[in-house]
């Protein structure tokens, strides 16, 4: 049963590729997202508090 079964299992190699896939996206987004808040005019994080304070995906 378990020889079945660990034939459907993607191999070592596989599933570092698939971490990797899901990584490197997240941890560039998060990288892209500090830089933005970071590097905004003091104006313009104002402008964009008085249009939409509550942003769902905005985490201070």
């Amino acid at each position: 049963m378990w020889g079945t079964f660990a034939e459907w299992l993607p191999s070592g190699l596989g599933l570092f590729c698939t971490f990797l896939a899901f990584f490197i996206p997240f941890i560039i987004h998060k990288i892209y997202r500090k830089l933005y808040q970071n590097s905004n005019p003091p104006w313009k994080k104002e402008e964009q508090q008085k249009a939409s304070p509550s942003y769902p995906g905005k985490s201070e």
